[in-house]
């Protein structure tokens, strides 16, 4: 098959090549001229990805990397994975959605294959891209063009998260448009999994990551009552998950972050009100979950306070400013928020994170951008009053930082396995 896979994000750029190893002929779309003239010279921009393959590919052939919309004329899919924020006001936006179908609707031919894998509310496919693909178009969807949903799976930095072993969820405007789905999928995914519908399949994603919100929510809530009762969150449970039935591990953090777990909720809660229906329990975790990173700055300022230090001139590293762990990926990262709120409140900041040597541009945080990754050496960790660690990389040294930092506040636990730690160790 002759597909494109518009959009070359963390799940954009993974699933072309996986198309394009399979043997289809991929032709990957990307408005962002940067992205494409790495891509045409071999390069990788997302941590994960494979180099040597990205260029094998890009040598035989296999993978056209492309901004031209053009050359999806001729194909027999096209498959969308493009970004699916919130307003200001936390409202779904699906301006990017729309646009892309804008885009490639003029090229669309009779028996072509259109799948949605962005994350958003029920009915998004069918009320928002279907009308967009079949004005500019021409063609009828369910007749004339195939139209489906298959939402994307991706766990970055997690070793067991293979792309092709993931089983995917595929849901279609008519039988014959999932059946075509299921078709294409199946080429590279050894697990197909087929729903009724496409709004079927939109509501699996986001019940998949309200779960894991609203259960990170209450571990988070309960990190907060221990600790009020003397108690180690991370110990219960580390107790709790040997039992071998009922309970599943959730952990707590400083807060949530990527393109999912933070948003999802809110499309599902957005579109619940046109239905008369209020999801309190959804809301309520995203509050907890909101308040997380200013939970960890306070914990900072009693931290210092208990050295008789103010917040206020005080110098503090912040060590991690990806969203989890081993990755790249900083989009919604709650390290952000930290260092806004420890700066409002009169601290000098810096960071370390070895996979963001420096901090990209973005809408929200435009301010930081430029800032780049200090050393962690013994010498830096002795000039700073407190290190905050707010992401849990595998590849950072946390003896080093027990044995010279002076106060550290962890939100992670990861100094959990560090051998009697010079410094005095907060949990947060």
């Amino acid at each position: 098959m002759k597909i494109a896979v518009v959009g070359l994000g963390y799940v954009g750029l993974p699933l072309a090549l996986l198309f394009s190893r399979k043997g289809c002929q991929v032709t990957g779309i990307d408005i962002d001229q940067s992205k494409i003239d790495k891509l045409r010279h071999g390069e990788k921009y997302i941590l994960h990805v494979n180099q040597d393959d990205l260029q094998e590919l890009i040598d035989a052939g296999k993978f056209n990397p492309t901004t031209d919309f053009g050359e999806i004329k001729g194909l027999d899919a096209v498959i969308l994975a493009v970004p699916t924020p919130l307003t200001k006001n936390r409202e779904p936006d699906v301006s990017y959605i729309v646009m892309t179908g804008k885009a490639i609707a003029p090229y669309l031919k009779k028996g072509m294959l259109v799948v949605l894998e962005s994350t958003t509310y029920p009915g998004s496919t069918d009320e928002d891209l279907k009308p967009v693909l079949e004005e500019l178009s021409g063609l009828k969807a369910g007749k004339d063009f195939h139209l489906a949903f298959s939402p994307e799976r991706e766990d970055p930095g997690n070793p067991n998260s293979i792309v092709s072993k993931i089983p995917k969820i595929v849901g279609g405007l008519t039988p014959k448009c999932r059946e075509a789905a299921v078709a294409l999928y199946s080429q590279v995914i050894e697990k197909v999994v087929p729903v009724r519908d496409n709004r079927t399949a939109e509501a699996v994603k986001l019940l998949e990551n309200i779960f894991r919100g609203v259960n990170i929510a209450l571990v988070n809530e309960l990190k907060i009552v221990f600790d009020a009762m003397g108690l180690d969150v991370w110990e219960v449970i580390e107790a709790a998950k040997t039992k071998p039935f009922g309970f599943m591990p959730f952990y707590p953090g400083p807060g949530l972050g990527g393109h999912c777990i933070p948003l999802d909720p809110f499309y599902l809660t957005w579109k619940a009100r046109e239905f008369g229906q209020h999801t309190k329990f959804i809301e309520l975790s995203g509050e907890v979950n909101s308040s997380m990173p200013e939970y960890v700055v306070n914990k900072t300022a009693e931290s210092l306070n208990h050295d008789e230090k103010p917040l206020k001139g005080s110098k503090i590293l912040v060590l991690g400013l990806a969203y989890k762990k081993n990755v790249d990926d900083d989009r919604e990262s709650p390290a952000y928020h930290i260092i806004d709120m420890l700066e409002k409140r009169g601290a000098i900041t810096d960071y370390n994170d070895p996979y963001i040597p420096v901090i990209r541009p973005s809408r929200e945080h435009a301010h930081l951008a430029g800032r780049k990754s200090v050393a962690l050496t013994a010498s830096n960790l002795g000039k700073y009053d407190c290190v905050v660690i707010v992401t849990d990389h595998a590849n950072v040294d946390y003896q080093l930082v027990g044995d010279h930092a002076k106060i550290v506040v962890d939100s992670r636990n990861a100094m959990g396995k560090v051998a009697d730690p010079k410094a005095r160790v907060v949990k947060a």
